[in-house]
């Protein structure tokens, strides 16, 4: 089984490729650095005995880029089992004082870049009838999000391109996964003051993932809601 986590190299996207790692899948990660991406191999590898890790730099704000990534995916491999589509970027501001183009950025990485490498892979698990897209969404894009418009905004979009992917899926065997954490300690937190403990370990989030891909094909999770047990910051 093959499985490519983009946005891979740190944080959930990570923790995600971990515990696939850990299955025994093939496991495909992406980010915009090698140098990021190799050490994000060698954590798996030093941690999961018979890991098998390739990495592939891309630029997940290029349409460009996204598409080669595609093409690489497939000629190495003919296709993924599952797709996870991680990359995300997050610009702080409301919306009317954010700095010009932080919605254009936050919709290419966010959005963008799922749609177009979801386009690029989907025929391959729709040959097959089977294969699973799991969309790392937000509780923004549920809940209007505090000093972060666009990137809610972009959150938003994603929920709904994934749902709308989710009904036209149906027919052809292929499983579509919404997931929307709330707050999840990553490095992203880090100087910010907000205690580990408050918020959500990348572990559960990565557990879940793996736990709804591994149901009977006759199941699907189709929105996995996960917050910190005290609630939202």
């Amino acid at each position: 089984m093959k499985v490519l986590v983009t946005g891979a190299s740190r944080g959930i996207g990570l923790a995600i490729a971990k515990a696939f790692a850990a299955k025994q899948y093939d496991v495909a990660i992406s980010s915009r650095s090698q140098e990021k991406l190799n050490q994000a191999k060698a954590d798996i590898l030093s941690k999961i005995d018979g890991a098998r890790v390739q990495t592939f730099v891309c630029d997940a704000s290029s349409k460009e880029a996204v598409l080669g990534l595609a093409e690489q995916i497939k000629s190495k491999w003919g296709g993924v089992d599952i797709l996870v589509n991680n990359a995300g970027v997050y610009v702080p501001g409301s919306i009317g004082e954010a700095d010009e183009g932080a919605l254009e950025t936050m919709l290419s990485t966010n959005l963008y870049s799922a749609y177009h490498i979801t386009r690029a892979l989907l025929p391959m698990m729709q040959e097959k009838q089977a294969g699973d897209v799991v969309n790392i969404c937000s509780i923004a894009s549920n809940t209007p999000y505090a000093n972060g418009g666009a990137y809610s905004i972009s959150k938003y979009a994603m929920y709904g391109f994934s749902k709308n992917l989710r009904e036209e899926m149906k027919p052809h065997g292929v499983r579509v996964i919404s997931v929307l954490p709330g707050g999840v300690f990553t490095d992203s937190w880090n100087g910010s003051g907000v205690d580990e403990m408050r918020i959500m370990p990348v572990e559960d989030i990565a557990e879940l993932v793996v736990t709804a891909c591994s149901l009977s094909r006759r199941s699907v999770v189709e929105d996995l809601i996960v917050r910190p047990q005290l609630g939202d910051l």
